[in-house]
């Protein structure tokens, strides 16, 4: 029989809203938040490449609204930083190609109220979805990829903020934050690794410093009390990045997105969707349902799982997951606690929080970079169903 493990080392990455992939999410989101804001009835299946000085953006697109596909990925890309000359991809030279069609009718009576062999809204397609929490941080996020997402967030924030302080800085990076646990919770960080865009006059000494000042700034004191390996562009030289090294699609930094490969993945990608496509709906809801069971203090870790058939409104399971750290009830008592407070059918799911409505502190565009869990203007980072988990968790016990 195996024993338990006791010590560990888990690693997680992010990237950068320069980042190819990142671009091209950013495109998407942006353009189904100008759809929405018009007409929130949008159904909007965007997807985006990216390439050297061209952006092609596809996909299906049903909608009211009046939206300058060209001009709104032209804003994005100059909002990333891509405004610079000469480095292959700039929103003053990229040319935009726009391949968009309407939704598939097919597809449509299913999603649409009234509509289909149930009449009630179902959901946008079949699949499983996942939500996660842990108590290791304060924002209820495994730690590795929430200071893997804060070491290149604050790096974006300099370049934006001081040009001419940190000119070096070119929008594409990439970072990655390795742990030891014990016993499961983060006891240091082991390893840091950083790679960034830059400009060829760069000394590689000055980003070694930069990298070392903002891990002492957004990593906590205590997580760096051991010596700490750098390596910051190990390759020794990163000056062609972005959309011009790398060619970006929608869609393709599932992990990065979500919990840095901590517990599981349904498989769909989030960016360029509307709330009717429940693999993104849902998969917000489910971090919804975990964050706050692990916020009443019912588990210090927690992974809910729910799963859908195309059309249908009702989930077809529900799966309730605490690693063994429920603290008052059970996972199958939890999952009866799930099915009593929160209501995962699509429509209302997506009514409960105001997915049509992007606006009042937050939009999908915003979830493009960094992570789209985590950060509190989102509303399903809301903790407003712990007092009510907590009456009717006693009511079980």
């Amino acid at each position: 029989m195996s024993k338990i493990k006791t010590s560990h080392v888990f690693t997680s990455e992010s990237v950068s809203e320069g980042h190819p992939d990142k671009v091209c999410d950013r495109i998407s989101d942006a353009i189904l938040d100008a759809c929405l804001i018009q007409d929130p009835a949008s159904r909007v299946a965007c997807e985006t490449l990216c390439t050297t000085d061209l952006v092609v953006i596809s996909g299906e697109i049903t909608t009211k609204a009046v939206v300058n596909w060209q001009q709104v990925a032209l804003d994005a890309i100059r909002d990333i930083g891509y405004d610079i000359p000469g480095v292959g991809f700039s929103a003053d030279t990229a040319k935009v190609m726009v391949c968009i069609h309407q939704q598939s009718p097919d597809i449509s009576q299913g999603v649409t109220e009234g509509e289909g062999l149930y009449k009630e809204q179902g959901a946008g397609d079949q699949g499983m979805m996942f939500g996660y929490a842990s108590s290791e941080t304060p924002e209820l996020m495994p730690a590795t990829i929430l200071y893997a997402h804060k070491i290149v967030e604050e790096l974006a924030r300099l370049r934006k903020s001081d040009p001419e302080k940190y000119r070096y800085l070119r929008p594409d990076s990439k970072s990655q934050v390795s742990i030891r646990y014990e016993n499961g919770k983060p006891v240091a960080i082991q390893t840091v690794v950083v790679s960034h865009q830059h400009a060829p006059d760069m000394p590689i000494e000055w980003l070694t410093a930069l990298v070392k000042e903002v891990t002492a700034k957004v990593i906590p004191a205590e997580l760096l009390k051991e010596d700490i390996t750098y390596f910051v562009n190990p390759t020794g030289r990163f000056e062609i990045g972005g959309p011009h090294g790398d060619t970006g699609l929608t869609g393709r930094k599932i992990i990065v997105d979500t919990y840095g490969g901590v517990g599981s993945h349904g498989g769909g990608a989030f960016s360029g969707k509307d709330p009717s496509k429940v693999d993104r709906s849902a998969a917000y809801y489910c971090r919804y349902i975990a964050k706050n069971l692990v916020a009443a203090g019912l588990a210090d870790k927690c992974e809910i799982q729910v799963a859908y058939a195309i059309g249908v409104a009702e989930p077809i399971s529900i799966n309730v997951d605490t690693y063994g750290t429920g603290t008052k009830l059970n996972d199958n008592q939890l999952e009866t606690l799930v099915r009593k407070v929160f209501d995962l059918r699509p429509a209302s799911l997506v009514s409960e929080l105001k997915l049509k409505h992007p606006g009042n502190g937050w939009c999908y565009a915003d979830t493009t970079a960094y992570g789209h869990f985590g950060k509190s203007n989102f509303p399903w980072e809301q903790l407003d169903k712990v007092e009510l988990l907590k009456t009717e968790a006693a009511k079980i016990c």
